[in-house]
């Protein structure tokens, strides 16, 4: 038996019905390689990988590739936009008040949208967004001393 391959981030873009070119490419593997990077770290990124690429082409690369579902666009409040490369699920995240790290959460209970509405105005609900603010470990061992 031979087990399933991975697509190459290639035929996800083509998948995805998205010309594939070289910042595309080094954007998605940028994003998949990071943790929850703003739109400045995640342009350094593709550059190292290909050069030169500016702030523009960027922002419409991950226009692009998160309106084709292939990265998610968080923004905790007082935060520039960051992005992600888990998609397809209906996680959390958890953010530090102090220092601004962003941290993934599984859904804690029950089945997608995993909060049930106290009223949903009528709304069929398929999706929740929670953000849970505290402070990091290191915020809270730096302020506890």
């Amino acid at each position: 038996m031979i087990a399933p391959r991975n697509p190459t981030i290639a035929e996800e873009l083509r998948g995805a019905g998205l010309r594939v070119t070289a910042a595309r490419v080094a954007l998605l593997e940028t994003v998949r390689g990071g943790d929850h990077l703003d739109v400045e770290a995640i342009a350094s990124g593709v550059r190292d990988r290909v050069g030169h690429v500016s702030l523009q082409a960027v922002y419409e690369a991950l226009h692009a590739l998160t309106a084709a579902g292939l990265v998610r666009r968080i923004e905790p409040a007082g935060s520039p936009a960051r992005f992600e490369g888990r998609v397809g699920d209906n996680h959390h995240h958890v953010v530090c008040r102090s220092c601004g790290v962003v941290a993934d959460v599984d859904c804690a209970v029950g089945e997608t949208p995993c909060l049930t509405a106290s009223d949903t105005h009528g709304f069929t609900i398929d999706e929740a967004d929670v953000i849970y603010w505290g402070l990091c470990p290191g915020c809270s061992t730096a302020r506890a001393s």
